[in-house]
């Protein structure tokens, strides 16, 4: 039961979208369907629904209702209409057969058909008049409480799923399991929690109940109800590590500390919990515990060589702690107990490489990356290596040479080997690539932004200001778009107001930006106001001590007489980026 009342709300949101099977007389003539409906009115036949399960009723239990000419004509009209797709009309019939025969059988039917046409009033109510007509039927039951629920109307589904969650009481554990998951589209957390409240009364001594409750506590931001349900769910079955992981995320909305004290205490009594060790290690990263989540990891490691699940979990978080000898190992030892994913292992493996400046290793890792999500960004990465060591022909021909199979992996492969040549200077090849990519895909977002870009550095500032028009036009929620152009403006002094608007807008659209925060202040500049300018690139530098930023905060800083602090920022940025062009000529125009 737990399965099928979780079964029957997915497909309540699939139904609408799949193919619904008409009768097996639907296809044949009027005589047929005569005779086929006679047979099913009479109960000469047994119903089947759209999966192929039989659907059951005591014959003795069925109305006596004769094949009269209207019951006929509506049966023939609705069928014939749902063939022809005309779902409003086969909808109404059959609800008219279903109150006319008062037989469960059709009400099924009605009920199906309307979540076909995507009609849940009209589902509801065909779900309704199959369980008066069949009280006794779990399907029935279950497809009107996943109605109801559908629709918001939890009181009136509560009867329903309770008489479910009684109905099999060996399933009623996995069913609470589930029951979060089946509500879930309910807005109102509120009502869900006072439902499933409702539910577990009847199960004190089921800790899967109090686990439900819990959660929907979570749900309703209620943490202190959600922590003493769960703490009642560990009283009944301590040793119950999924309770205990959830107890800690619960413990921690409120303290940090609280939640890593229950994991220490519970990890004690229970030293083989890998899922709560994990959860905690993770809690302690989160913490700054650095050393204590080291030594949980170490544990993890030692005592569970032959889990490759738990291999791949150490190896992940000894990444966040730098620690990169443990992530190799790990996801080795991952790789030698053939951990599922290969490819995701290899493609990790190599971003450490490279980290670790082992270019050799993270190419070969890179190349074992057969196919999956992985395969493209590894060849990308293989490919921008290979330029990094000088064979700039071979890392081209390896991306244009790469299979798509369809227009994001194309434009991906485009802006990949353009960002490759950008790195060597070739701002006219870049140009060029960009150009015959959208050639080949005209209008496409991001090869116009980039096309734009390269422009402005050779000197095309009217394709520039083409491209980033063009895209304002055909993505107007573009931020960086509106950035670019206004920057583009203020930089050449060229209509600073429409400047000023076009970067306040990119500024609405994403806030806390510290680029676009930048431009806002480069223009302030340029249009004279020092004041402003200084405020917004200031608030820029705290966000993001870019290179660029640094070089416009100088200038504006040494204009207005602050030369010192404008060296020291200069002289920081250049510790970490010497070779930046904006930086070094800012520094070269305004010394001299």
């Amino acid at each position: 039961m737990n399965l099928r009342i979780l079964v029957l709300f997915l497909l309540f949101a699939l139904t609408a979208c799949a193919q619904l099977p008409t009768h097996d007389g639907a296809a044949k003539n009027e005589k047929s369907l005569g005779a086929t409906q006679e047979k099913k009115i009479s109960g000469a036949d047994e119903e089947k629904d759209t999966s192929g399960a039989e659907y059951e009723i005591d014959e003795s239990k069925l109305p006596k209702q004769k094949l009269t000419a209207p019951i006929l004509f509506d049966f023939l009209l609705g069928e014939t209409a749902l063939q022809r797709g005309n779902l409003d009309v086969s909808v109404s019939r059959y609800l008219k057969l279903a109150q006319t025969t008062r037989d469960p059988r059709i009400a099924k039917r009605a009920s199906e058909i309307a979540l076909h046409a995507r009609q849940p009033f009209a589902a509801e109510r065909a779900a309704a008049m199959w369980v008066e007509y069949d009280p006794e039927s779990l399907d029935a039951r279950q497809t009107l409480a996943a109605m109801l629920v559908n629709l918001g109307r939890l009181d009136a589904a509560f009867p329903h799923l309770e008489m479910l969650m009684a109905s099999e009481p060996e399933n009623t554990a996995g069913a609470f399991m589930q029951l979060n998951q089946l509500l879930t589209r309910n807005p109102n957390k509120g009502e869900t929690l006072r439902l499933i409240q409702k539910l577990a009364q009847a199960y004190p001594k089921l800790p899967e109940a109090h686990f439900a409750v819990s959660q929907a506590a979570w749900y309703n931001g209620d943490y202190a109800l959600a922590s003493e349900e769960m703490e009642r769910a560990l009283s009944l079955r301590p040793d119950w590590e999924l309770a205990a992981a959830q107890q800690g995320k619960i413990l921690q909305r409120t303290s940090g500390k609280q939640a890593i004290d229950f994991y220490r205490t519970y990890l004690k009594k229970y030293p083989d919990s890998n899922d709560v060790r994990i959860t905690y290690s993770q809690l302690l990263i989160e913490q700054g515990e650095k050393d204590y989540a080291a030594e949980q990891l170490t544990v993890l490691f030692e005592t569970n060589q032959n889990d490759a699940e738990v291999m791949v979990a150490v190896g992940l978080m000894a990444t966040e702690l730098f620690d990169f000898d443990l992530t190799e190992k790990s996801l080795k030892r991952a790789l030698e107990l053939d951990y599922s994913d290969a490819n995701a292992i290899h493609f990790h493996l190599a971003r450490i490489y490279e980290e670790t400046h082992q270019t050799d290793l993270a190419m070969a890792s890179y190349r074992q990356v057969k196919r999956g999500g992985r395969f493209l960004p590894a060849q990308i990465r293989y490919a921008d290596l290979l330029a990094q060591k000088g064979q700039l022909k071979d890392a081209r021909t390896l991306i244009q040479q790469l299979p798509t199979t369809n227009d994001q992996q194309k434009a991906h492969l485009i802006l990949a080997e353009a960002q490759i040549l950008r790195r060597t200077g070739s701002h006219q090849e870049v140009f060029n690539v960009l150009d015959q990519g959208l050639n080949l895909l005209p209008d496409y977002p991001e090869l116009l932004y980039d096309r734009a870009l390269a422009a402005d550095k050779i000197g095309q500032f009217e394709i520039l200001e083409k491209d980033l028009k063009r895209l304002i036009e055909i993505r107007p929620d573009n931020a960086h778009a509106y950035n670019a152009l206004g920057y583009s403006y203020a930089e050449r002094g060229l209509r600073l107001p429409e400047a000023l608007k076009l970067i306040k807008k990119a500024v609405e659209l994403l806030p806390d930006d510290p680029y676009i925060m930048d431009s806002l202040g480069w223009v302030y500049y340029r249009m004279g106001n020092l004041t402003e300018g200084l405020n917004y690139l200031n608030r820029a530098f705290a966000l993001n001590q870019d290179s660029e930023i640094a070089a416009h905060l100088g200038e504006v800083l040494w204009i207005q007489g602050a030369q010192e602090d404008a060296e020291n920022i200069w002289r920081s940025a250049l510790e970490k980026d010497p070779d930046n062009e904006i930086l070094l000529e800012t520094i070269k125009r305004l010394k001299q």
